[in-house]
């Protein structure tokens, strides 16, 4: 059992495909699910999937259950068909998350719940490496939520355009601070500041 200190759980990566690690992380993303605010953000590689209706049933299961959910562009894409990216969110959210961000890159994140549509623009930087730059939105994203005292599933349904734009600004500048490093270096919070 996790303690009770602990109020959100994220999955994700490329890990998910892969067995055993993706069986295990949707067992205990849909025990902790009901207790704990959890993220998804299935980072979608197809060349790690080796059966796409199995993957695609297991992220049916894992979005169900997350109150949050972060795709790329690409990833809205391979889920939902090329559709406007508005369109496409509206069917992520229909799947049983609270709220669904989607990156796209160097021009910036849109944040959806039920009834708002927000969209950030990105910060311009010199990108120097990518790498990171998903999981680094994701840890300003939950930062955001904490910080405003909205880590809870009370608090995500009743998300407003303030509080989606407050969790986008936060991931796009953290993600900012990781492109202009080399490797995967994210940012400290006094980065941030």
């Amino acid at each position: 059992d996790l303690p009770a200190r602990v109020r959100a759980l994220f999955f994700g990566g490329i890990s998910l495909p892969v067995e055993p690690c993706g069986a295990t992380y949707e067992v205990l993303m849909l025990q902790e699910a009901p207790r704990r605010v959890t993220m998804l953000d299935p980072n979608i590689r197809p060349g790690f999937i080796s059966d796409e209706g199995a993957y695609r049933a297991r992220l049916a299961r894992m979005m169900a259950v997350a109150d949050i959910v972060k795709l790329s562009d690409e990833d809205l894409r391979w889920l939902e068909g090329d559709k406007p990216i508005d369109a496409a969110a509206k069917g992520v959210l229909a799947r049983g998350p609270r709220l669904v961000f989607v990156t796209e890159g160097a021009r910036g994140a849109h944040g959806f719940s039920a009834r708002h549509a927000v969209f950030a623009p990105a910060q311009a930087v010199k990108v120097v490496d990518t790498v990171g730059a998903g999981d680094t939105f994701n840890a300003g994203v939950l930062n955001a939520l904490d910080h405003a005292g909205a880590l809870d599933k009370r608090a995500l349904e009743a998300a407003d355009d303030a509080l989606i734009r407050r969790a986008l600004e936060r991931g796009i500048a953290a993600a900012a601070v990781t492109v202009a490093r080399a490797g995967a270096n994210p940012p400290w919070a006094e980065d941030l500041a």
